[in-house]
C-alpha cells in the first residue's frame, strides 16, 4: 500500500508514520509535484530510511526528490553518529561551482559561432564522457589530492588561494585518508582529476537573466547579463567505486553490529566502528577529489577566458550535493547526510565563510540541460531542513523512458537558442523534458519560507559527456 501524506504547511507534507519508523518524514512539494513523487518509490525509500537507528527527526525530502539507491535523491538525513553509504550515494560530492566574469553578454562576442569555438576549446583541455582521462598525466600526486584537497592544487599553482574561502569545507575534509580507499577506487581515479564525466554533469556558459535581490547580488558582484560559467561534476570513478565497496562491506556486517537495515542500499554502521570510520575517511577522500576535480577544470577554463577575452574568472562558490559531514546544529555536532541536496546557511550563521557572513553563502542550484539555473540563499527558517535546499530540478523520467519517449524535434525546439556539443541520440536521456520544472521546484521552497532567489541564469552553451 502506498504511503499516505498529510499536508501540514505551505508546500509541506508529513508522511504517515508506520510502526517501523523511528523518525518523522517531511516532504516539501507543491500539489502538482506530489503527484509526480507518488509515481516512483521515493516515499517507500523515505519510510525505510526513517526506520534506521540513531536518527534525528525528521528525514527530509526536497521538491526535486526521486527514487535512487538507498535514500532517494533529494533526501536529507541527520543522525547521532550512524553513517549510511546509501544516504550519500554513488557520486560522492557531485556538486557545482560558479565562476563569474567581468564580461557582459552581447550578440557579437557570444554569437553561436563564437560559443561553438569556446566549447571546442574547453573540450580540447577537459576530457568529457564516461571513463575519460587526461592523455598526459598532470603533475599531481593522487594521495595529496585526496588528503589535502584544493589546498594542494593551490600549492601546485592550479588554483587560487582566495578560492579556498569560497568552497564548502574550504575544499578539504580533514578526515580524508588515502589508505581507506580500495585499490580499485584509486586505480580508476588515476588521470581523472579535471575531467567532466557523463550523465547529468555539464559545463555551461551562462548569462544572468534576472537579479531578484539587488542588494545581495551587488555584494556578491553579480549583475544582469553578466557572463558566468557553471561546472557540475563529482568524484568520478573514485566515488562510485567507494560506494560499491562499502555498501557490500556494511551489508555483510549489519548482523555483527546489530544494525537493522531494511535493504542493502541503505547499508549503515555506527561511525565509531572501524569500518564506519574507514568509510567516512574514504568518503572524505572522494569529497576532496571532487572539489579538486572542479578546481582543476576551473584552471583550464580560466586559461581559455584569459586567452580569448583577457579577463580573469572569479569563483562565487562551490557546493557539494552528495556528502555526509559533522555540522553544528543547536549547539551540538550532528552527522548530516545530503543526497541530492545543497547546504544553504542563512545570514550570520557561524559556519558561513567570513565574506558571506552577513548574507549567507551562495547556494547554487543547476537546472537541467537547456533550462535556467538559480543562485539562492538560505533563510533562518531553513533550520527545519538542517539548513538544506534542493540541488536541481529532479528527474521525471528514467533514462530509458526518456530515450524511448522524447522525440528529437521536441528536444531541438527547446534547445534552438543554445549551443550544445553532442547529438540528440547520445544525450536524449538528459533532455529537459526528462526533468521537473526547475522554477516550480525552486518556488516550492521560496513559498515555504526556507530560501530566496538572488539571481536566475540562462544557458548560452552547454558541454555534456556521454
Amino acid at each position: 500500500m502506498a504511503p499516505k501524506l498529510k499536508k501540514i504547511g505551505i508546500n509541506q507534507y508529513q508522511l504517515e508514520k508506520t510502526p517501523e519508523m523511528k523518525a518523522e518524514v517531511i516532504v516539501y512539494a507543491t500539489d502538482a509535484l506530489i503527484a509526480n513523487i507518488n509515481q516512483d518509490l521515493s516515499l517507500n525509500q523515505l519510510t525505510e530510511a526513517a526506520s534506521l537507528p540513531k536518527l534525528i527527526s525528521p528525514v527530509i525530502a526536497m521538491p526535486d526528490v526521486h527514487q535512487g539507491f538507498g535514500l532517494p535523491i533529494g533526501g536529507v538525513m541527520a543522525t547521532k553518529g550512524l553513517i549510511s553509504v546509501g544516504a550519500v550515494g554513488m557520486d560522492i560530492n557531485c556538486g557545482v561551482r560558479l565562476l563569474t566574469s567581468p564580461l557582459t553578454y552581447n550578440e557579437k562576442d557570444f554569437s553561436p559561432e563564437k560559443l561553438r569555438t569556446l566549447i571546442n576549446q574547453i573540450q580540447r583541455l577537459i576530457p568529457v564522457g564516461l571513463g575519460q582521462k587526461h592523455k598526459k598525466r598532470l603533475n599531481l600526486d593522487l594521495k595529496k589530492v585526496v588528503e589535502q584537497g584544493v589546498e594542494y592544487l593551490v600549492k601546485q599553482g592550479y588554483s587560487l588561494k582566495e578560492d579556498l574561502a569560497r568552497i564548502e569545507e574550504k575544499g578539504r575534509m580533514k578526515e580524508a585518508d588515502f589508505q581507506s580507499l580500495g585499490e580499485r577506487a584509486k586505480n580508476r581515479a588515476v588521470k581523472q582529476t579535471g575531467t567532466l564525466g557523463s550523465g547529468n554533469h555539464f559545463i555551461e556558459i551562462q548569462r544572468i537573466e534576472k537579479v531578484f535581490d539587488q542588494k545581495t547580488a551587488s555584494s556578491w558582484g553579480l549583475t544582469e547579463n553578466q557572463i558566468c560559467i557553471m561546472i557540475h561534476s563529482g568524484s568520478r570513478a573514485m566515488g562510485h567505486q567507494t560506494c560499491l565497496d562499502f555498501t557490500d562491506l556494511f551489508w555483510k556486517l549489519r548482523t555483527k553490529y546489530g544494525i537493522d537495515v531494511p535493504r542493502k542500499g541503505l547499508s549503515a554502521l555506527p561511525i565509531e566502528t572501524p569500518e564506519g570510520s574507514s568509510y567516512f575517511s574514504a568518503m572524505a577522500a572522494s569529497v576532496n577529489f571532487a572539489f579538486s576535480n572542479r578546481a582543476m577544470m576551473s584552471y583550464f577554463i580560466r586559461q581559455i577566458f584569459k586567452k580569448s577575452f583577457n579577463v580573469p574568472l572569479k569563483l562565487l562558490y562551490d557546493v557539494a550535493h552528495n556528502i555526509a559531514k559533522w555540522e553544528d546544529y543547536e549547539g551540538k555536532q550532528i552527522l548530516v547526510h545530503r543526497k541530492g541536496a545543497t547546504r544553504a546557511l542563512p545570514a550570520n550563521h557561524p559556519q558561513n565563510p567570513r565574506e558571506y557572513k552577513e548574507t549567507g553563502h551562495p547556494a547554487i542550484v543547476p537546472g537541467s540541460m537547456g533550462t535556467s539555473s538559480y543562485i539562492m540563499v538560505g533563510l533562518e527558517k531553513n533550520k527545519e531542513t538542517f539548513y538544506s535546499i534542493n540541488h536541481g530540478a529532479g528527474r521525471l523520467m528514467s533514462r530509458t523512458q526518456a530515450k524511448r519517449e522524447i522525440k528529437e524535434e521536441q528536444f531541438t525546439q527547446i534547445m534552438k537558442n543554445i549551443v550544445y556539443n553532442k547529438p540528440f541520440r547520445i544525450i536524449a536521456d538528459e533532455a529537459p523534458q526528462a526533468y521537473k520544472n526547475i522554477t516550480e521546484v525552486i518556488d516550492t521552497l521560496v513559498e515555504a519560507g526556507l530560501t530566496k532567489k538572488i539571481a536566475k541564469l540562462t544557458p548560452l552553451a552547454v558541454i555534456k559527456g556521454d
